[in-house]
């Protein structure tokens, strides 16, 4: 049952990556995809901690910076939103 989880987990990543890969026109859409693949990664690592039976430490300290990475980019994103108008990557003359 634990290697459907790990497996799970690898699947979760990966979908994020294609996700991402595949929705560059949105910043949004973006961010979501990288909280998908933070979301596998957080998976996958609890999955391994309590296969090892280690402390939850590390977990928490990972969940902690994820959380702090998506509130940094969802002030990025209204940034953006309030100085262009929209999240379309096509129209930032800065990124590109």
């Amino acid at each position: 049952m634990l290697i459907f989880y790990l497996f799970f987990s690898i699947f979760m990543y990966f979908l994020g990556l294609i996700s991402f890969t595949m929705k560059r026109k949105h910043l949004l859409l973006m961010l979501l995809s990288l909280e998908f693949i933070i979301l596998g990664l957080f998976f996958n690592l609890f999955m391994y901690i309590s296969l090892y039976s280690y402390e939850y430490f590390f977990t928490m300290v990972f969940l902690t910076m994820s959380v702090c990475e998506g509130a940094l980019g969802l002030s990025i994103l209204v940034s953006l939103i309030r100085t262009h108008g929209n999240d379309y990557f096509n129209t930032f003359n800065i990124l590109w």
